[in-house]
């Protein structure tokens, strides 16, 4: 598991020098959030993923990771911002709060507000916007329905912590 996310962090680092040396100010950044907001809910699992396996689902995620890479850039940056603002729903609740360290907890919520500031003006001015954000709300409502009919339990959050990792890697 640890050499998983070694090769994981790996990956996010080379792409944000790459951004970075492109001089692609706002990708910098967003590569950048997105390495933290990785380390940081790495650091939220509370018991082992493999302990919860019978309690995982498909939540049926919008976009295969091909498509995803051939958006066009503002496409890309509309639905990254949409999903930073549906994770951010998901850990604002006391639910949350209930289940996960509090200091970690608010280190990720602070990131996910930083990154969502940077994004704003850029989500602003594009159109596409309404009509990926239903597909990404579509999927956080799968999220939070399960979170739901599993009451919350241990086992569901670190399900849905996992699977927000996984994905948040696309963005």
């Amino acid at each position: 598991m640890a050499q998983v996310y070694l090769w994981l962090v790996a990956g996010v680092t080379l792409g944000s020098m790459l951004a970075c040396s492109l001089g692609e100010d706002v990708l910098c950044i967003h590569s950048l959030d997105n390495w933290t907001l990785l380390d940081l809910l790495r650091q939220l699992e509370r018991i082992p993923p493999q302990l919860c396996l019978n309690d995982r689902i498909d939540f049926q995620f919008p976009w295969q990771r091909e498509n995803f890479t051939q958006m066009h850039k503002t496409q890309r940056t509309c639905v990254r911002h949409v999903m930073l603002q549906q994770i951010f729903k998901v850990f604002i609740t006391p639910h949350s709060f209930a289940a996960w360290n509090h200091t970690l907890l608010s280190q990720l919520l602070s990131c996910l507000h930083h990154s969502l500031e940077h994004l704003q003006p850029v989500e602003e001015k594009n159109l596409a916007c309404p009509h990926l954000g239903i597909d990404v709300r579509k999927y956080f409502r799968r999220i939070h329905t399960y979170l739901e009919g599993k009451k919350y339990s241990s086992c569901a959050w670190e399900v849905v912590r996992v699977e927000i990792q996984v994905h948040l890697v696309l963005l």
